[in-house]
């Protein structure tokens, strides 16, 4: 570079110090973003000319040349654009663009529009106030000088700082916060969400229907109260019937019985007690009214088939097996619920310090708007760079809003999972959690991962309980192919008692009497009075003897000597047998055996499945801490070499050897090195929560104590 351009460039340098107001002119009067100028810089008078944008700066005596790619010395840092196309010469046009459109100058200042051009003619240039664009079937108004200048002072004017824009979110009063730790959320999300109360009832259920099946143990009382009274024709002579040829009966009966099952064996036995009192005008009848009591133990046992298990049995001990399923369900519930609730309150976290961290930069933005329209009103700076500022902060407003947007949602979706109730007021308050993402170097050792899920994963413990369903089913079909021996035995006493319907007394009667055909004694008797009618003797005559005629006195009474007769057991009935059943085929138990076995089968390959879904689980959780650690580290020093790149920058922008542009990408940089870091730390605290759910850990990491139900 010759020494001659360098000094031509600090003289076109100079003059941008000296004139920046006749700068702006020009560029207000300038068509199609062209501006040319006349100044005499010094005492050596020497002219320059140039554009606002990429302008070459001459000399008149010696004109250096100059090309595009050179930079303009008489434009503020920051502001390099292409250079225009000097007068005469033809731009070229966008092929992109649609036939007849218009399209602005990129070195027009902002909102000026300029006509789409024709095919431009070779002119002299001229001065800036009078300079008139080519254009096709329109005119363009001249600019006065008097425009101009009320124009520059218009753009030469200080402009108020934008305010910050309203951070309110919809539904929620901002002043009515909520102190909300990690441990609080959990607990809320404990007593209050609705998922973990429907796995609660669940558990609640299955209780319920365990108790229900053993029911069936439960001794039965039945008490039959009766009445009847009925009238019978009689026919047989001896059935006691009165002159009309009927007999009337009136019985009130008092029956009870027990009945139980047992829970071991498999047996049964039912006891009764029977009470008759019993009213009638027959009159071959000796007790009227009379009491008649009937008591018994009626047992059966089986001896082979349903004595180790039956039916019953069966069903009890499945939903034993149901309610252990039921509470690993509810503690796989839990354990998810609260892994959503630790990732939706980072989530909050992340959002509320990417929304500070969006206001931080905003507020960057506006301190150099600020500098800026001090600049412009001193003069120091052309208005041009307002525009660029005003885009950047724009843009981080924007930037904000998406931050405030994200804050609702993720506090909404943590909201979800904490309250019960929709109408609950807690949805109008602001949540702010007060525990922050925290961060350990040490490595994950994935064998005791792995070792922790296979003991406590809810979902293996499940599939173990459905092979003990299975085996419970096998045992009971293969029980019920053997053949069926029942023990039975009855054990019954009788007691009766009543009122006389003949006279009771004391007569006497021969000592020998009766039938000689039908009594030994009579017919002994007989015998000797015959051969002593034959000697000449006279007959034997039996003494005679009191007895009683009537009812035996232990039948004379009422209710209660029938009671005194029942427990007395001298009328009793005993029963003893066996009952043996042989199915000669018997293949509905020999198919359901077979089935059962299949299942368990079946179950075998679902839980190597599970198991492997388990490996895999935990293997991504443990991969995904692993890189959330890494990255937290890389994060940590990315986000400090932003710093430093912003403090450089920031130096170099003070003494004019950087742009805005420049500053504000590391600004821009700085912040998202900032929301990096804070995203990996948030991500690291996800991923321990993750690892924790798929080890089963949660809850004695959170100190979670789940009571199992008891089972007896």
């Amino acid at each position: 570079m010759s020494s001659k351009a360098s000094r031509t460039r600090l003289r076109a340098r100079s003059a941008f110090r000296l004139s920046a107001s006749a700068l702006l002119s020009v560029m207000l009067a300038a068509p199609l973003g062209v501006v040319a100028a006349q100044r005499a810089d010094g005492p050596s008078g020497t002219q320059v000319s140039g554009s606002l944008f990429g302008a070459d700066a001459q000399t008149s005596p010696t004109p250096a040349p100059s090309t595009p790619a050179q930079r303009d010395a008489t434009r503020p840092p920051g502001t390099e654009q292409r250079q225009t196309a000097p007068p005469g010469t033809t731009r070229p046009q966008d092929p992109t663009a649609p036939p007849g459109t218009e399209r602005t100058s990129p070195t027009a200042p902002p909102g000026t529009q300029l006509p789409r051009e024709t095919t431009p003619q070779r002119t002299q240039p001229q001065l800036p106030a009078e300079t008139t664009p080519a254009t096709t079937g329109a005119q363009t108004p001249v600019t006065t000088s008097g425009q101009t200048d009320e124009s520059l002072q218009e753009l030469m004017q200080p402009r108020p700082l934008p305010p910050m824009p309203s951070l309110a979110r919809v539904g929620v009063i901002s002043g009515d916060t909520i102190a909300l730790s990690l441990n609080d959320a959990v607990r809320r999300a404990l007593e209050n969400n609705n998922d973990i109360e429907v796995a609660r009832g669940s558990v609640r259920l299955a209780e319920a229907q365990l108790l229900s099946l053993r029911g069936i143990y439960d001794p039965v009382l039945t008490f039959r109260p009766e009445y009847s009274s009925s009238v019978s024709p009689v026919v047989n002579i001896f059935g006691g019937a009165n002159q009309t040829g009927t007999v009337s009966r009136t019985d009130f009966n008092n029956d009870f019985s027990v009945t139980k099952q047992f829970g071991k064996g498999g047996g049964n036995y039912t006891y009764f007690f029977n009470n008759t009192r019993e009213t009638t005008d027959a009159s071959n009848t000796t007790l009227n009214p009379f009491y008649s009591s009937n008591q018994g133990l009626t047992f059966t046992q089986p001896l082979w088939r349903n004595r180790s298990i039956d039916n019953t049995r069966r069903n009890i001990r499945i939903q034993r097996k149901r309610l252990e399923q039921s509470d690993a369900d509810f503690r796989r519930r839990t354990i998810e619920v609260i892994a959503q609730v630790q990732r939706a309150y980072w989530d909050l976290v992340f959002a509320l310090r990417d929304e500070q961290n969006q206001i931080a930069n905003l507020n960057l933005a506006r301190e150099n708007f600020r500098r800026t329209e001090a600049s412009v009103a001193a003069g120091a700076v052309a208005p041009l760079e307002r525009a660029e500022i005003q885009t950047e902060l724009s843009n981080r407003e924007s930037a904000l809003l998406l931050a405030t947007q994200s804050v609702s949602i993720a506090e909404n979706n943590l909201k979800n999972l904490i309250l019960r109730d929709p109408l609950a007021p807690e949805w109008s308050r602001v949540l702010v959690p007060t525990d922050q993402p925290s961060f350990d170097d040490t490595p994950v050792t994935l064998e005791t991962a792995l070792k922790e899920a296979r003991d406590n994963r809810p979902e293996l413990r499940r599939l173990r309980i459905d092979q003990e369903i299975s085996d419970i089913d096998i045992t009971y079909f293969k029980n019920q192919t053997k053949p069926q021996i029942n023990l039975t035995g009855t054990l019954s006493t009788t007691g009766l008692a009543g009122t006389p319907s003949v006279a009771t007394g004391t007569t006497l009667r021969d000592l020998i009497g009766g039938n000689p055909n039908a009594n030994a004694d009579a017919f002994l008797l007989q015998q000797l009075n015959r051969t002593r009618d034959e000697v000449g003797l006279p007959p034997i005559v039996p003494p005679q003897v009191a007895a009683e005629t009537g009812v035996p006195t232990q039948f004379n009474g009422g209710y209660f000597r029938t009671l005194r007769n029942l427990f007395s057991f001298d009328t009793r009935n005993i029963v003893a047998g066996v009952t043996i059943s042989i199915p000669l085929r018997n293949r509905t138990a020999e198919a359901n055996l077979a089935a059962a076995r299949i299942e368990r089968e079946q179950l075998a390959a679902n839980t190597r499945a599970q198991e492997q879904v388990v490996e895999v689980e935990v293997r991504n959780a443990a991969q995904s801490v692993e890189t959330a650690r890494r990255r937290v580290l890389a994060a940590r020093e990315a986000r400090e070499n932003a710093e430093l790149q912003l403090a450089g920058e920031r130096r170099l922008y003070q003494v004019g050897r950087s742009t805005t542009f420049l500053l504000f990408q590391r600004e821009n940089a700085l912040v998202n090195a900032r929301n990096q870091e804070l995203r990996a730390e948030t991500d690291y605290n996800k991923a321990l929560a993750e690892l924790q759910r798929a080890t089963s850990t949660t809850l004695r990491v959170n100190n979670v104590v789940i009571e199992t139900p008891t089972l007896d």
